[in-house]
């Protein structure tokens, strides 16, 4: 089962049946959800000590599978699972190795265009392993990227092409801790320029030559369309959304299910000053827009509820009537965001230090560094 398929396969609806064979932590810090998506859990040792005895399907019964019913089996590298799958298959399980497992997953790129009343098209990319999402602006032949992952810069590319357009911007909304950009190799590779926030100078970030840096109310054109940044720290000092007719891409301040966490810059001690930051942006540069506004966010968690139009994205209106973080006094949000976070994003120091220019890991390198998820929102807006 390629990831591809398996994606595919969960995206169909219905009742999509996993057994995972790393241990729990490994599995409850990072695996495949979805909805329909069934997931056993067995470690590999278990079906090794059952090979030995000689018992192999009488363990898989007892961990509740059914020959009858098809089952992927997962690991991290997709090895331990291929051994898994071959020993369920010897004793008559409908069973398949997921191809590279959690690895192979992250490397799982989809898109979906965005409904807007703009002159552009919006495509919305999606990595369903991290929750990552990135934007595609294309208008008039000339395209914008907004938050790409360096992972998928051919993707982008590619996109471009489709539509017979040149790749003029390369945007990121802020300095990432979960993903290494790819604003510097659509850069390098395609000629597009680079834009960051005017902020992430302060931050230590190394652009290179012929960057270009925003602050708020500076304009980027794309061919008829254009982006207007707007200042929204709080996750980040210089945290950058960008407006485009009825549609923000809001970054890492507000998601379609929580707010951003505001310690992934300041770490703890800085936390609270934040926070409170963060509740400022909410109330007065978010509160200056309608509630028929299109927040389109920069990563979404299971916990997201995906439009009808298959985006992870929502009418701030929406947002205002059913996020409790929203609803909430400056000192009570503070007090909930600080207490609500979960744990941060593996290796964020160094992919922040990454994507400030300071270090330059190879390809292989820096996709080993995000895997996992991105937890860069607070656990739950409750």
């Amino acid at each position: 089962m390629t990831p591809e398929g398996l994606h595919e396969r969960i995206e169909r609806g219905g009742s999509v049946s996993l057994l995972d064979v790393r241990n729990r932590d490994e599995h409850d810090a990072w695996h495949i959800g979805g909805d329909g998506v069934e997931t056993t859990l067995v470690p590999y040792s278990k079906f090794m000590a059952a090979a030995a005895r000689g018992d192999v399907a009488a363990t898989a019964r007892e961990a509740g599978l059914d020959p009858d019913e098809p089952v992927v089996v997962v690991c991290g590298r997709g090895e331990a699972s291929a051994y898994v799958a071959d020993l369920l298959r010897e004793e008559g399980f409908e069973a398949e190795n997921l191809d590279g497992g959690m690895r192979g997953w992250a490397r799982v790129y989809v898109s979906v265009v965005v409904p807007a009343n703009v002159d552009a098209v919006i495509h919305q990319y999606r990595r369903p392993a991290s929750g990552c999402l990135a934007y595609f602006v294309v208008s008039d032949g000339e395209a914008a990227v907004i938050d790409p992952l360096r992972q998928f810069t051919e993707r982008y590319v590619a996109d471009a092409r489709e539509y017979d357009a040149d790749l003029v911007y390369a945007l990121d909304t802020h300095v990432h801790a979960d993903h290494v950009s790819g604003v510097r190799t659509l850069a390098d590779e395609t000629g597009a320029t680079a834009v960051y926030p005017e902020g992430a100078r302060d931050r230590g970030l190394d652009a290179g030559t012929g960057a270009e840096f925003v602050s708020d109310g500076d304009e980027i054109r794309v061919g008829n369309a254009t982006l207007t940044a707007v200042d929204a720290p709080g996750h980040t000092s210089e945290m950058t959304a960008y407006r485009l007719g009825d549609v923000v891409f809001s970054g890492d301040s507000l998601f379609v299910e929580s707010v951003a966490r505001p310690d992934l810059e300041v770490g703890d001690e800085g936390a609270t000053d934040a926070a409170r930051q963060l509740y400022g942006t909410l109330r007065s540069v978010f509160g200056e827009f309608h509630d028929d506004v299109r927040v389109a966010p920069a990563h979404y968690s299971d916990a997201a509820d995906r439009r009808s139009d298959g985006t992870y994205s929502a009418y701030l209106g929406d947002l205002r009537d059913r996020l409790p973080l929203l609803m909430l006094s400056e000192e009570r949000f503070v007090e909930a965001v600080l207490a609500d976070m979960p744990p941060r994003p593996a290796n964020y120091e160094e992919i922040i230090r990454t994507n400030l220019g300071r270090e330059s890991p190879d390809d292989e390198t820096a996709f080993e560094l995000e895997l996992g998820p991105n937890n860069c929102a607070v656990s739950q807006a409750d």
